[in-house]
């Protein structure tokens, strides 16, 4: 049995925009679920410190599926925000790095993280008190 509101089949991996997706309101949305998007964030903060390969991305985002990596890297090469570099050695060598637009989002992102990293105890403390509170 399939609960409301979960998927009963794995989506497509298509990271194409969907049809009608051309009005500002729909862009700017879109924009902001991809540069919020808990993955794409973390793929971006690894990237400030310099390119990275497939496999040290993957071993830097603790939970991360080889899946929903592989999703977030093609979304944001899509983006224009990361570039793909394929170095034709055996096996090939792929690198992954920000662009110059990529670059003027790192900023934030590390911003956004640091946040994350001073405030995380105490928005812990707050939902315990708060799931105490509503028993």
């Amino acid at each position: 049995m399939v609960e409301e509101g979960t998927l009963s089949r794995v989506p497509h991996t298509d990271v194409r925009a969907p049809v009608g997706a051309d009005s500002p309101t729909c862009q700017l949305r879109d924009v902001l679920d991809r540069v919020g998007d808990k993955w794409s964030v973390l793929v971006m903060a690894l990237l400030g410190h310099g390119s990275r390969r497939y496999s040290e991305l993957q071993r830097g985002i603790d939970g991360i599926s080889q899946r929903m990596l592989t999703l977030t890297l093609r979304s944001l090469e899509r983006d224009g925000l990361i570039i793909r570099t394929v170095t034709p050695t055996s096996p090939p060598r792929v690198d992954y790095a920000l662009t110059e637009v990529g670059e003027t989002l790192s900023g934030e992102v590390g911003s956004l993280i640091r946040w994350a990293e001073e405030h995380r105890e105490y928005v812990a403390t707050s939902r315990l008190r708060y799931d105490e509170e509503s028993r």
